[in-house]
């Protein structure tokens, strides 16, 4: 097994996932303005956040800022953006008042919305994934907008075809959560629409952080003895700050009619193989249950690699990373991603 690239602390890990690419610098040479994270306290908010400041703090001459949005509700949750200087601001983004007193700006990251626990709770999905992203994109309707999204809202395809691509990929979401982020979707289109707002929609298949994530999920099976279910057969997977970056980038490629773009590894990954590399990395066994099903959520990220290059961490990097981070006691969020969920109820 590699050695980390980091200490196997939280703040370490933070610091290598959030260094701005050459790419993501170039992006905001070409923007102007302060920018807006909106839902900033979610899995990828601070990262999106360190990594944009961190790119505006590279930038000759630049006093721009970064002002991270949420409700930052638990105690502490503000806490690792104002370590880092990073402006926050507590508000409910379903109330009117509260958005329209936000700062405007001309860039906007959208990261907010609910998954887990929604199933039963349609009138949730609705509200924080429908409703709530149409008063935001009326609010921001003169900025440029990265909002995100999820490979979830296409049908289920095959390894073969290589995933379902922008241009031709059937939107036919599975189960009530995929339906509402397709609502969220529109809800951006439809500003387009109306007002010429700009927006990227980032269709995001599974991004890779050591402390939870789809290879943190078969890692921790293999370590616990526990069987790791294939009927999900195959996933794509990639590091967050390779998904953070081209996410970033995608801001100068916003435009009405919504442009859309999926985010993700360039390669379809067999969950059977990954379990096994996974024994092998930590010297184990592993056992296998299920059989895989033709089909799945699978999204080809060639239009990403071609704008902005392949991922730079390869999937041998994130296994062993992952591997070593639980071997030597790294923190889990305790998220479980639920990639073997077939029927969209989360």
């Amino acid at each position: 097994m590699s050695d980390l690239p980091f200490k196997v602390v939280p703040e370490a890990l933070d610091e290598f996932m959030s260094r701005p690419t050459l790419g993501v610098l170039d992006s905001l040479k070409k923007s102007e303005g302060d920018i807006l994270v909106l839902g900033a306290g979610g899995k990828m908010g601070l990262h999106v956040c360190l990594m944009l400041q961190r790119a505006l703090e590279d930038l000759e001459g630049s006093d721009r800022e970064v002002i991270a949005v949420s409700r930052f509700g638990g105690e502490g949750t503000c806490d690792p953006f104002e370590r880092e200087g990073i402006r926050t601001i507590s508000a409910d983004l379903c109330d009117q008042q509260q958005l329209d007193d936000l700062p405007d700006s001309p860039s906007v990251f959208f990261l907010a919305g609910v998954k887990f626990g929604t199933s039963h709770d349609p009138e949730l999905l609705n509200k924080m994934n429908v409703e709530m992203p149409a008063l935001v994109a009326s609010r921001f309707r003169k900025a440029r907008i990265v909002a995100l999204s999820t490979g979830c809202v296409y049908s289920f395809t095959t390894a073969e075809s290589g995933g379902s691509n922008e241009a031709e990929g059937e939107v036919d979401p599975v189960g009530e959560y995929a339906r509402s982020c397709l609502g969220r979707e529109q809800a951006f289109v439809k500003a387009g629409d109306e007002w010429g707002t700009k927006c990227s929609l980032i269709r995001l298949n599974y991004a890779i952080d050591l402390r939870y994530g789809v290879l943190h999920d078969i890692a921790q099976k293999v370590i616990n003895g526990t069987p790791v279910d294939v009927t999900m057969g195959y996933v794509n997977v990639i590091w967050q700050r390779d998904a953070i970056a081209h996410s970033i980038q995608a801001l100068n490629q916003a435009a009405a009619p919504a442009f859309i773009l999926n985010v993700t590894g360039s390669g379809i990954l067999r969950v059977r193989d990954l379990a096994t590399r996974f024994a092998e990395v930590l010297k184990t066994e592993v056992t296998i249950e299920g059989e895989e099903e033709d089909l799945g959520w699978l999204s080809d990220s060639s239009k990403a690699c071609d704008l902005f290059g392949e991922p730079e961490v390869s999937i041998d990097e994130m296994i062993e990373w992952t591997a070593g981070w639980l071997q030597s006691g790294g923190v889990s969020l305790g998220k479980p991603t639920h990639f073997e969920t077939r029927d969209g109820k989360y």
